[in-house]
């Protein structure tokens, strides 16, 4: 179970570079999705699969683009911060980040048919939308009595050559003289245990970004239909920084250690979704909307850079510096197929209440390459990774020209073991202004989930506790036409 928790839980904020295979953690962090989009929907969190009229429904229930009456503009610049609060045995690191995004960026164009015809309007869009933001720092410090990375690295170097050390990792640390050879094959850390402060640094940064071509159709203002075809774009960017420190009051050669990270990840892929929305009530001011939409999985190809160095300092020694080479692969991503169910109730033009509910199957993830078939990683995440359901409730209140907007949405665990908090909840709010030409909309959205965070895989360490909390303030300026 401990060994399932560090390999999961810790890759969710950082990848390994000892590796040059992907895992179920690339897989994961790909197929979570967070809505995002206009205001409007963002302040309504995201629960518009039966409200149609808004821009951001052609990634969710494309049928959504039918409701709409007239043309439009919209463009939603916001701003991202997220913080993070590790505590690692007893002591706690804060660290936050900010930065600027273009949230929604499109356009929609209405077709009104014959008067005559029972299909009433065919819309066209096509458009930007966010679905995730990777930017975060994490900082996690602590003193450990127990063991070292170099603990760790010991015991993979063990009954290896010198040559056949890893490049990214145990051959570094050979080469900075933190680890050395008794005999032939077989490695001791020059490390000592006790009272090592151990710090990391994590500096993450990217995004999937979403173009989207759609169309939706109106059937006699009872039936809508559409469908999206989706191409997105994945940005990922990490660097961190390990350092270990001696902390012993007579401390011996070693003084301090220092390992250094980077990873470059950027894929493009393709997806297909349709749906439908159906009014079974329309009576007087009261009307009942129902939705349905599926989105195919989503075919990535990907590519990783990645390197590593690590510099070590002795008594009376000048830094001992070493280099990884370059890594570089190419692989594919599927990520899972989505279906959501939708209701809304509509009561005239005065209040509008949504709901969203998601069914993802996350074991559904599957990794492959040319010279690579991820049998291990893919059974992985299949054995580690389980569907999740995920609920939006949105609400709005329209008092004239103004409307008031809330949201809330709770995303299920992706882990298999109860023992994992895989949980995610978000808190959202805004407000609108609408004239016959133009709307200008507010949201904020507030995030927050915990997880824990091994530094590295060694037996009887701790986690570190991680509470991550997010805000995201988004204005949309909308032109109608």
């Amino acid at each position: 179970m401990k060994k399932l928790r560090i390999l999961i839980l810790s890759l969710i904020i950082s990848v390994p570079f000892a590796v040059k295979a992907q895992s179920e953690a690339d897989a994961l962090r790909y197929s979570i999705l967070n809505f995002g989009g206009t205001a409007r929907f963002s302040a309504m969190a995201g629960a518009f699969g039966a409200v149609g009229a808004d821009f951001s429904t052609i990634s969710t229930n494309p049928a959504g683009l039918g409701v709409y009456r007239k043309s439009e503009f919209t463009f939603t610049p916001s701003i991202f911060t997220k913080s993070s609060n590790a505590t690692y045995n007893g002591q706690s690191e804060s660290d936050i980040n900010s930065n600027f995004n273009i949230s929604n960026l499109g356009v929609v164009f209405t077709h009104k048919t014959n008067n005559n015809d029972a299909w009433k309007y065919v819309n066209f869009a096509v458009g930007l939308n966010s679905s995730d933001n990777f930017n975060n720092n994490t900082t996690i410090e602590g003193n450990n009595q127990t063991s070292s990375l170099m603990s760790l690295y010991c015991n993979k170097a063990q009954g290896n050559s010198i040559d056949n050390l890893d490049p990214f990792s145990t051959q570094l640390a050979f080469n900075t003289g933190l680890i050395d050879t008794i005999s032939a094959n077989n490695y001791f850390s020059n490390v000592p245990i006790g009272n090592l402060l151990q710090r990391k640094v994590i500096e993450q940064s990217g995004s999937i970004k979403v173009l989207d071509f759609a169309i939706g159709a109106n059937y006699n203002n009872k039936l809508f239909i559409g469908g999206t075809i989706e191409k997105s774009f994945i940005t990922f960017n990490e660097q961190s920084t390990y350092t270990e420190k001696n902390g012993l009051i007579a401390p011996p050669d070693f003084s301090s250690f220092t390992l250094n990270e980077n990873l470059n990840t950027s894929g493009s892929g393709i997806n297909f979704k349709f749906g439908l929305i159906y009014v079974p009530i329309d009576i007087d001011i009261i009307k009942v909307k129902i939705g349905a939409a599926v989105h195919s999985p989503t075919y990535y190809t990907m590519h990783d850079d990645w390197s590593s160095s690590m510099t070590s300092n002795f008594i009376n020694e000048n830094p001992n510096s070493a280099n990884s080479p370059s890594g570089s692969f190419d692989y594919t991503l599927t990520t899972p197929m989505r279906t959501i169910g939708s209701l809304a109730l509509q009561i005239g033009k005065i209040a509008t209440l949504s709901a969203d509910y998601e069914y993802v199957n996350y074991s559904q993830a599957h990794l492959d390459s040319k010279t690579y078939k991820y049998f291990d990683e893919n059974d992985s995440i299949q054995n580690n990774l389980t569907a999740a359901s995920n609920i939006k409730i949105g609400a709005e209140v329209a008092l004239g020209l103004f409307s008031l907007r809330c949201g809330y949405a709770i995303y299920g665990s992706p882990y298999t073991s109860s023992a994992i908090n895989g949980k995610r909840t978000s808190i959202s709010g805004g407000c609108g202004i609408i004239d016959k030409k133009y709307f200008l909309d507010f949201a904020y959205v507030y995030s927050k989930s915990n997880v824990d965070y091994y530094l590295y895989d060694y037996p009887n360490m701790n986690a570190a506790s991680v509470k991550n909390n997010s805000g995201n303030f988004l204005l949309t300026l909308g032109f109608k036409f």
